[in-house]
């Protein structure tokens, strides 16, 4: 290989056969500047060489993908200090994307992490840490060790600003107090400003520098120059050199690093507050576990856990990993998982959740699941890629800043220039208004608008069992219009009843035979409707044949057939009948229909091509239902539910909750083509589901909403993940969908309209009045709007969407 070509190796996801290893092959070949490309389906990876002059890591995996196979990444979470403004976060996404290997890199100003999609095979993280360290910001560890070293630095961060607000508040006081005196003594205020000025603003001057460094205009870029303008200037007019002695700002220079400091320091404090519901999921994981190894009960350190060790869990403990109960019966409290604040009962069998708490007895339990697969981790790494991710609102306020900063220094030079120049007004007047825009102008709390709200938002809604997955989920929850329910397992509880079998041969076929055949046919089948059959002939003794081998075979959203003793047996719907041309009688035609408009959905059996009978299955609703759907309503959706039951079933069971459209006899594959359907006429859609059938419709609709039952949640699916299994959190759901999005909108509106009113009265714009604006109380102002906008966010962390609010007054 020559020294102008790279060589890197990709983890390829998807790959089955030698033929998808050809395909990646030549996908890859085909591109102007790749001169090799061999693929090892045995560890599923592809080492391509390429010119890096001619190609790039993402034209590479653009190839791979374009064929239909995914490429795996790494994804590391790395804390960084030292973070001030969202110019910051603009050059520390920068230094990390300068790497080769990075695929991804996004850095959260309020959670202060910087998430990172790389390539192992050409960049580490050691790497990523030098080019952090090299922009001038600090590099405190890995989300998830060393997690110390983070309060630490946040500590030795705030008592640093605490000290340097003490010094100079006392510092500026004292100033005013001698700038009363009729001559103010100027070599004496030099003398007293001087080393505290140092002190205070050396922080500024250093993230100036650090930006000018890296090619970027910041926040303290445009404040050093208002500081240093205003203490330059004092020096000059101490030592009468081209200003005269009225020149002095060492009060002004000295107070207007004060109160920056005071807004970062608030800042931080705030700041740090948006990040604690992640720290407390992080908190419910116990550090060891009682488990028995050779007959006797140990401690050890969770990290020594395996799976398949027995742990046991003693009242008022923490249940350390997920695993199945094999001794013992006790109430779990889950709600710091769920949200479901009635402890649930455990006994052999059931599952159990780490970070959830024993409450009154003894259990052992075999660990199933460790480490980074236990469903506390999985929600963990869910919520801190959330937190990192960025709803497109955020692209405003990321073209505003971008274009902030030099219209300012616009402004003030034009300001200036007129104030003198044109106008005529003293040197004094018009340096004074120069320094006042530049101190005054605050993109900070335009960055902070909406990653604050968010990693607030998305911390509040795990609070509540509602896992929200990214950022664009929210933006789009606002502008939904339609919400579409599948009916099984979502609206009603999914386990279905048998409530009537009859018979319909005339030859006297006794009902436990007819049961017994059914039964035995639908024990081959996972649907709920056949588990429901199955469970019947359970309770009431009849043995079944067990698993049919013999030509079973399904037919989706219709039903199943096998052969027993020779026969053919026919168990499905009367779609699956008309198919295969099996007759009826009127009589159970009309039963048929008695039953299906009672709300029941109902299997017809047929034997070797003859109507035998038929089995009436009710599933009922859930608690919450009819609730929901009023609730929606109110709130001016369009509820629709989608089934695959037949259309008089589906209608009765809409019409006790109130559902007016419905879209009935639709198959499991069809789902996602209804759903686009909607999409295609204007609505936007959500579509709630269990995950188990109809993941096409949850991946189709704008949103996807997975309901879960209790811990046990297909945390993959959908883009919000409810922990608990109650339609009134998907209310929740859109509801703080709704205030996180309003929340940042009102940031967004408070950081412009600051700006937009504050600037032009910096600039002089009400002096014909009378009215200026000194500079200290531009600092000031300035650093209390990137307070407020922070404030605003954290008060989401006690909002109680209306729903669960209507929850806890019954």
């Amino acid at each position: 290989m020559t020294e102008s070509l790279k060589s890197v190796e990709l983890k390829v996801a998807g790959m089955t056969c030698a033929m998808c290893a050809k395909t990646i092959e030549h996908s890859l070949l085909d591109l102007d500047g790749t001169t090799d490309a061999e693929v090892n389906l045995g560890n599923e990876t592809v080492r391509v060489e390429y010119d890096p002059s001619r190609l790039k890591l993402a034209d590479l995996e653009k190839a791979v993908t374009d064929v239909g196979y995914k490429v795996v990444h790494d994804r590391v979470t790395i804390k960084v200090g030292g973070m001030t403004c969202v110019m910051c976060v603009r050059t520390i996404e920068d230094a990390l994307k300068r790497l080769d290997g990075i695929t991804g890199a996004s850095v959260n100003l309020s959670s202060e992490k910087a998430y990172i999609t790389y390539n192992p095979d050409m960049t580490t993280v050691s790497e990523m840490k030098k080019a952090i360290l090299d922009a001038g910001y600090q590099y405190l560890g890995i989300e998830g060790e060393e997690e110390d070293l983070e309060q630490i630095a946040r500590e030795k961060e705030l008592k640093g600003k605490r000290n340097r607000i003490i010094i100079g508040s006392i510092t500026g006081a004292l100033l005013m107090l001698i700038g009363r005196v009729p001559i103010p003594p100027a070599y004496l205020m030099m003398v007293i400003s001087v080393p505290v000025f140092v002190y205070l603003s050396y922080p500024i001057f250093l993230a100036a520098y650090r930006a000018l460094k890296n090619r970027n205009l910041n926040m303290d870029v445009m404040y050093s120059m208002g500081i240093g303008v205003a203490f330059v200037s004092s020096i000059l007019g101490t030592f009468k050199i081209i200003l005269s002695s009225e020149f002095l700002f060492y009060e002004t220079a000295i107070l207007l690093a004060t109160f920056l400091t005071l807004g970062r320091y608030l800042e931080t404090k705030a700041k740090g507050k948006t990040s604690e519901a992640i720290k407390k999921l992080m908190g419910l994981q116990p550090k060891t576990a009682s488990v028995v190894r050779d007959e006797s009960e140990i401690t050890i350190p969770i990290e020594d856990l395996e799976i398949d060790d027995i742990v046991v869990v003693k009242p008022g403990e923490k249940i350390p990993v997920d695993g199945s109960v094999i001794d013992g019966e006790s109430y779990v409290d889950e709600s710091m998982i769920t949200g479901e604040p009635i402890p649930v009962l455990k006994k052999n069998g059931d599952a159990v959740v780490g970070g959830t708490l024993n409450k009154n007895s003894v259990i052992r339990f075999r660990a199933t699941k460790i480490g980074r697969d236990t469903v506390l981790s999985r929600i963990i790494r869910l919520v801190e890629e959330a937190q990192g991710s960025r709803p497109p609102v955020q692209r405003i306020a990321d073209r505003a800043v971008s274009y902030f900063i030099p219209t300012v220094l616009v402004i003030a030079i034009l300001s200036f220039t007129f104030w003198y120049a044109i106008s005529g007004e003293t040197m004094l007047f018009a340096l004074t208004t120069l320094i006042t825009i530049l101190v005054i102008a605050c993109p900070c709390a335009l960055g902070l608008a909406t990653p604050t709200a968010v990693t607030v938002g998305i911390g509040r809604g795990a609070e509540l069992g509602i896992l929200i997955k990214n950022g664009v989920a929210l933006e789009v929850s606002e502008k939904l219009t339609t919400i579409v329910f599948d009916k099984t397992g979502t609206l009603t509880r999914g386990e279905p009843d048998v409530t009537d079998i009859i018979c319909t041969n005339g030859t006297g076929t006794n009902l436990r035979e007819l049961l017994k055949v059914v039964a035995s046919v639908e024990a081959n089948s996972q649907h709920p409707l056949a588990e429901a059959v199955v469970r019947r002939a359970r309770e009431e003794g009849i043995e079944i044949f067990g698993e049919v081998g013999e030509g079973f075979d399904t037919f989706e959203g219709k039903g199943v057939v096998a052969k027993i003793d020779g026969e053919e047996v026919l168990v499905g719907n009367r779609t699956l009948f008309d198919e295969r041309n099996i007759p009826y009688s009127e009589d159970s035609e009309q039963k048929i229909l008695q039953l299906e408009n009672e709300g029941k959905t109902m299997i017809t059996i047929a034997i070797d091509g003859k109507m035998q009978g038929m089995i009436a299955i009710a599933d009922q609703l859930k608690e919450t239902t009819g609730d929901a759907i009023k609730e929606l309503k109110r709130m001016g959706f369009s509820v629709v539910m989608i089934t695959g039951d037949n259309s008089r079933t589906a209608n009765r069971v809409a019409e006790q909750i109130g559902i007016e459209e419905v879209l009935s006899e639709v198959l499991p594959q069809d789902k996602a083509g209804e759903v686009a359907r909607l999409q295609e006429n204007g609505e936007v859609v959500a579509f709630v589901g269990d995950g188990i059938n109809d993941a096409p419709a949850l991946a189709q609709a704008d949103v996807g909403i997975a309901i879960g039952s209790g811990t046990d949640v297909a945390i993959e699916s959908g883009e919000i993940v409810l922990m608990k299994d109650d339609l009134m959190d998907a209310v929740s759901a859109v509801q703080l969908g709704r205030k996180v999005m309003s929340r940042i909108k009102l940031n967004i509106f408070w950081a412009f309209a600051y700006n937009t009113a504050l600037i032009p009265v910096a600039a002089g714009i009400l002096y014909p009045f009378g009215i200026t604006f000194r500079p200290e109380l531009a600092g000031l102002a300035m650093a209390m709007s990137s307070v407020t906008v922070v404030s605003l966010s954290l008060l989401l962390k006690g909002y109680v969407p209306p729903a669960k609010k209507r929850i806890e007054k019954r």
